[in-house]
């Protein structure tokens, strides 16, 4: 682990509708706050790898890096990614290979003062020919969860369980979302009003089981190992990444009750990282709809395949704010998820990022876990399109720190 990048500084905005500022407002305060807590100063930095999916649509950026060479005021290589996990992993390469010690990955989006417009761009990032066909972004979702109920015949009373422990993940991540301090939603939720909004749009999945189109900005302070111990005694280390591909049309795929991307990139992650899922007690997974938390669990490996729904549902008729699955406690988007959390698409990876390390450095304030036995590890699942790219990375700190 200690040869591992470490990460010495994170930083973030709130998320939400942030109509009066700028992207480079958000970027910079995410930015000065992940300096800030690395202890160093713009100098000391060697390159920035930044992420964003629509700059150049909302805002009319089209080169992102003289954007932000021109924000540090600095002639430092930058690299632009689409999302905040592709970035991560272009500087933990960079590192490993000794090319630089310090880099600052960020990312940001603003998405909210062109909804109505850039709902085509959106729909792009599933495959053309939905959305020649007018297939939304939220569509997809409906369909796989319509696929898992029919491969695993999940029928009258079970199929109301499945939908009533949707809903309480919509409700357990709003709940979480109040003791985060950046959250885009900071109020709680309850089952009612989420089958209640399905019945206004009389579709399966309603307003409360989707994440909410948000703006924002992330950051952190990458280092090599040399390097960090530098600044500090206590980081928390990228110990490995991993990513796989599918094909981009979902109907075309042969397995369409998950996502065979995140199983591909997990099994990788933890063969690099040379641990087993037994030593991971946290979670953060991508769920941009309900349906994502619970299948990213069977897909991830710490569910069996069309279990999940049933043993969630036990969980929450006396949630305890964790999963007790087979005996093993997986705490899940304890930040409150991009459900809560918000997503703005390029910053998005950045802020379960940012959960993580302030969990298994003990900064977590009223969110904070304690899990039994060691806390060591954390787990961030990040995806690209509808389960066509998927990105993990696994975090950990040395046994001893906070």
């Amino acid at each position: 682990m200690r040869e591992k990048p470490a990460i010495i500084g994170v930083g973030r905005t709130r998320f939400g509708e942030h109509y009066e500022l700028d992207p480079e407002d958000l970027i910079d305060e995410a930015g000065l706050m992940a300096l800030d807590s690395a202890g160093i100063e713009r100098r000391d930095l060697e390159a920035c790898y930044i992420s964003d999916y629509l700059l150049q649509v909302t805002n009319k950026i089209g080169l992102e890096e003289g954007f932000i060479s021109q924000l540090l005021e600095m002639n430092i290589p930058v690299e632009k990614m689409r999302s905040f996990s592709s970035a991560l992993m272009n500087a933990c390469n960079a590192i490993e290979a000794g090319k630089y010690d310090v880099v600052l990955v960020g990312g940001m989006e603003k998405m909210t003062d062109r909804w109505s417009k850039i709902r085509d761009n959106l729909m792009l990032l599933v495959d053309h020919w939905s959305y020649y066909a007018g297939g939304t972004p939220e569509a997809n979702h409906e369909l796989l969860l319509r696929e898992y109920i029919k491969e695993y015949n999940i029928r009258g009373e079970d199929q109301q369980k499945l939908m009533t422990t949707l809903a309480h993940i919509s409700v357990k991540n709003h709940r979480n979302a109040v003791l985060n301090e950046y959250a885009h939603f900071r109020r709680e939720i309850d089952v009612k009003r989420v089958f209640a909004a399905r019945a206004e749009e009389q579709k399966m999945l309603g307003l409360y089981d989707f994440a909410p189109i948000s703006d924002g900005a992330t950051a952190l302070i990458l280092a090599s190992p040399r390097k960090a111990r530098e600044y500090t005694d206590n980081m928390v280390y990228v110990i490995s990444s991993s990513l796989a591909t599918d094909f981009i049309s979902y109907p075309s795929r042969p397995y369409r009750t998950g996502f065979l991307a995140s199983r591909i990139a997990m099994e990788k992650a933890l063969k690099m990282a040379g641990i087993s899922l037994e030593d991971i007690k946290l979670l953060e997974v991508y769920d941009q709809s309900t349906v994502l938390e619970m299948i990213s669990l069977e897909d991830l490996g710490f569910v069996e395949r069309g279990t999940a729904w049933i043993k969630l549902y036990k969980n929450f008729e006396d949630f305890k704010g964790y999963y007790d699955v087979d005996g093993k406690r997986i705490y899940v988007n304890t930040n409150g998820g991009l459900k809560a959390d918000g997503n703005p698409l390029g910053a998005t990876g950045g802020a379960q990022i940012f959960e993580v390390v302030k969990q298994l450095m003990g900064e977590a304030g009223q969110r904070q876990i304690k899990p039994d036995g060691d806390f060591l590890y954390g787990c961030v699942q990040e995806i690209e399109g509808f389960g066509t790219k998927v990105y993990i990375h696994i975090l950990g700190r040395e046994k001893g720190g906070k």
